[in-house]
């Protein structure tokens, strides 16, 4: 008796990129779009001042406090919290467009925004990037030196409390130091497992 297997085209994933400051969320982002991998970047809108090394639309959609007022009052955020005294969100727009074109969809959000995300859309992937240890940790934040001393206080201390929602994820990989593209490759594997699941992923918005 023979059976006829119908292929099936993949349901496009919204993959969440996430983890405590620090732990090179931004790097790995960075070098999945340099090596070309077939994804929608959602560029989160933010409050917060523009550092010297980012651009406006590519790293952040850098907006006024009353730009962002607009935004939630409109309803066009999927999602949107304080971090550190500065508003960050996900404009709604942009997300539905990408998974309407078929193709995956990456967000780079803190844990916050990214359970945030799972209870709206359950079928998300949700990817935590940690690093080695609470100490290794530590140190990469004292040596990025881009925030005042309090500022640090606080991060170090949100830091350590983050590191404690691993649970909250799909999978955790480590992003060793001087091993970014082994992190991109673990990365590239978890995605197109997915895309091979018999039960695919489905999101909507």
């Amino acid at each position: 008796m023979s059976t006829t297997f119908e292929l099936r085209k993949p349901e496009p994933l919204l993959i969440v990129i996430s983890g405590p400051s620090g732990v090179g969320k931004d790097s790995v982002v960075q070098r999945m779009m340099e090596r070309g991998m077939p994804f929608h970047f959602v560029v989160t809108a933010t409050t917060r001042e523009k550092r010297e090394t980012e651009e406006h639309g590519k790293d952040y959609w850098f907006l006024s406090k009353d730009e962002f007022a607009r935004m939630i009052e409109h309803n066009e955020l999927i999602e949107y919290a304080i971090v550190y005294g500065d508003y960050k969100g996900i404009p709604k727009a942009q997300v539905r467009e990408a998974l309407e074109s078929g193709k995956d969809v990456v967000m780079r959000l803190d844990v916050q925004g990214a359970e945030t995300v799972r209870k709206l859309a359950p079928g998300a992937l949700l990817i935590f990037i940690t690093c080695e240890s609470e100490d290794e940790l530590e140190r990469r934040l004292r040596e990025r030196k881009t925030e005042t001393a309090d500022s640090l206080s606080l991060r170090i201390a949100t830091a350590r409390k983050e590191l404690k929602r691993i649970e909250a994820f799909d999978y955790v990989i480590v992003n060793h130091d001087f091993h970014l593209d082994d992190t991109v490759n673990k990365v590239r594997a978890i995605i197109d497992a997915e895309h091979l699941k018999v039960q695919h992923r489905k999101v909507t918005l």
